[in-house]
């Protein structure tokens, strides 16, 4: 059984890419720093299998953790492919499909701590990526939606807030941060007038 104090948060899973199963997923900046000289652009080497990370088994991928229905379930890693120093798109063992990936959409992502031969460093500071899952909350209008996905493509750094059946764009600063509910995964925000319909 899996115990969640060996656990090491590494990430989140993102959207599926493609129809066979592979998903993109978002490294903490702290396992991103460590496997930052690991990620060869279009390399199929996985920074989480590199020399920070011990394996148990030389002939085996480490494997990738995350809850479902209250249970830590390991999905173990069979192709890697970084698209940037924190995010990359994954194939794991058994999901197979775009409806398997979807299932994991968003979800927290562990290693076990015994996967890490270095120091896991617990900064406190958060990256954007951290707040994926969370539900977004305005202080004047409500509940906008839930954080699906960072982008980071433009000068700044962007929510992407599902909202219903829409994806909307909001500004992630932290001017706009009033409080950070972490057991109930909120994030409260106050947001310029107009920002949001």
């Amino acid at each position: 059984m899996i115990n969640r104090n060996e656990l090491v948060p590494v990430g989140h899973f993102r959207k599926p890419h493609g129809t066979k199963g592979e998903i993109a997923i978002s490294l903490t900046d702290a396992v991103a720093s460590l496997t930052r000289t690991d990620v060869i652009a279009g390399s199929t080497r996985n920074p989480l299998d590199s020399p920070v990370i011990a394996r148990a088994n030389a002939r085996s991928n480490p494997f990738l953790i995350c809850e479902i229905d209250g249970i830590l379930v390991p999905f173990r890693i069979e192709n890697y492919r970084p698209v940037s120093d924190s995010s990359a798109y994954i194939q794991l063992k058994n999901i197979n499909s775009e409806e398997k990936a979807h299932e994991l959409s968003h979800k927290e992502v562990f290693l076990q701590k015994t996967q890490f031969k270095g120091e896991i460093k617990n900064d406190e500071s958060l990256g954007w990526e951290y707040f994926i899952g969370f539900t977004l909350i305005d202080e004047q209008l409500g509940t906008i939606g839930t954080i699906t996905d960072i982008d980071t493509t433009t000068i700044n750094t962007l929510f992407i807030v599902e909202k219903g059946a829409e994806e909307i764009l909001i500004p992630a600063a932290d001017e706009f941060i009033i409080q950070l509910n972490e057991n109930q995964k909120e994030l409260i925000v106050s947001l310029p007038e107009g920002l949001v319909e």
